[in-house]
């Protein structure tokens, strides 16, 4: 990042999506007093709900270096945002106990490792009855659920082979081994969901 230049980095997405994300969030966090968000991209998700929720601590984190400049600045002034770490997914992390993870259009755009590691850290981080929060889109039975997703999987599996949309069935069955249940799935916009799962142990 050269000086001067606001670091701010704007996803059309995450203006799009953070309403209907926020309405299936709203049912789960009136009682929650920490969230991790993985993968937190820009940061405008993460400001837009640490201005919504007030009474949680969210904890932003990113492994790309640019990413965590962009969180920093858009959640700049935020008491209750800490500031962002670096994490993987895919590496051993030491943080406390969080209420929920929350973990946005990431899984399709990362190896099948990194949503196992996923699983597995909310596993072990999450506190009892945490939930984690999986939003983008997936299949079902091994079919995509529209010929656009159809689409944007041979899309991102041609810019890399470990890419690619995930089945909710491989993702559940993974994430029962880690203790977690399926909780909810809930039908957005541009044939994405929401996933709720629980930690149940």
């Amino acid at each position: 990042m050269k000086p001067g230049l606001d670091p701010r980095l704007d996803f059309p997405s995450a203006r799009r999506n953070r309403d209907p994300i926020n309405e299936v969030l709203r049912r789960y966090f009136s009682d929650l007093n920490s969230v991790l968000e993985l993968a937190s991209g820009s940061g405008q998700h993460m400001a837009y709900f640490a201005k919504t929720y007030p009474h949680i601590v969210f904890q932003p984190s990113d492994p790309d270096r640019d990413h965590r400049a962009s969180i920093a600045a858009w959640t700049d002034g935020l008491e209750n945002v800490n500031a962002p770490l670096d994490l993987d997914t895919t590496k051993n992390w030491q943080i406390a106990s969080v209420d929920a993870f929350i973990c946005v259009n990431m899984i399709h755009i990362a190896p099948w490792s990194a949503c196992e590691g996923l699983l597995s850290k909310a596993g072990r981080h999450l506190a009892s009855n945490g939930i984690l929060y999986l939003y983008g889109p997936y299949k079902h039975g091994g079919r995509h659920t529209a010929q656009s997703n159809a689409k944007f999987d041979a899309d991102l599996r041609h810019r890399n082979a470990e890419w690619g949309i995930r089945d909710l069935d491989d993702i559940t069955a993974t994430a029962v081994v880690h203790g977690l249940t399926l909780d909810a799935t809930v039908q957005m916009p541009a044939n994405n969901l929401s996933v709720i799962y629980r930690r149940v142990v």
